[in-house]
């Protein structure tokens, strides 16, 4: 249940991040991590000793090197970068939730001086990103204040202020600072109805055993991710009529 006052800074959302992780860094991380030997090199060998260069209408750069940036589109590449900023939280006294290259920051707060320190913690956030060659985008981090007795206070990041927001994806899922669900529920069944749409539109043979697959794998994930579903079970017989039947 979520209490009255509660700031959350959402997407903190780091630039590039999957192209900035800095290669001897992320080794040195590993190796502190206890990842070593033969694993280490195999990790180090499929990052060193990459090349890439510019091409616009059939002319080319020079090849250069590239010394940092993991390749995207592996199964590795996410794990490494969740290594890489698993210490990202070390001295912030907020609650830090981390998904990949998104990073929410959340706390309670209460007076002035909660305000102030969730200010610190993105203060320590944004040295953490100077310190390990990583940047925070700062116009793509807003904040979201939750709660009706809530101060509105302004926060900072890199000399920039943080814009104010009272609706954004998280995941998939459209939050809104209400914690209604209303929005989301209209989303989800503007996408069923859409792919509906194209189910009808394009196959002709509309047959249950070629419609009942399609709805099951391309409508219903649309009206049942993130959904919970809660319920009631009645025992005992009623009173009035039934009683006695």
């Amino acid at each position: 249940m979520w209490r009255r006052g509660i700031q959350w800074t959402v997407h903190l959302d780091f630039q590039k991040a999957f192209d900035k992780v800095p290669h001897q860094r992320l080794l040195r991380k590993l190796s502190c991590h206890g990842i070593r030997g033969k694993i280490l090199s195999r990790i180090e060998n499929w990052l060193k000793d990459r090349e890439q260069r510019v091409g616009i209408n059939g002319k080319f750069s020079e090849w250069r090197g590239v010394t940092s940036g993991i390749p995207q589109g592996s199964v590795l590449g996410p794990i490494l970068l969740n290594l890489f900023i698993n210490n990202l939280e070390k001295g912030v006294n907020s609650e830090v939730a981390k998904f990949a290259k998104d990073t929410k920051l959340l706390k309670i707060v209460k007076t002035k001086a909660d305000c102030e320190e969730l200010q610190k913690d993105l203060t320590k956030l944004s040295d953490w990103a100077t310190k390990w060659q990583m940047k925070f985008i700062v116009d793509k981090c807003k904040v979201m204040h939750i709660g009706k007795n809530n101060p509105n206070y302004t926060y900072n990041m890199m000399g920039a202020n943080l814009t104010t927001t009272n609706q954004e994806k998280d995941l998939g899922v459209i939050v809104d600072s209400s914690l209604k669900t209303s929005t989301q529920c209209a989303a989800a069944v503007k996408k069923a109805n859409g792919t509906l749409g194209i189910i009808k539109k394009g196959i002709e043979n509309k047959t249950e055993n070629i419609l009942l697959p399609l709805y099951k794998s391309m409508v219903r994930p649309h009206l049942e991710y993130c959904v919970l579903i809660s319920k009631k079970r009645y025992t005992g017989i009623r009173k009035g009529s039934e009683k006695g039947n």
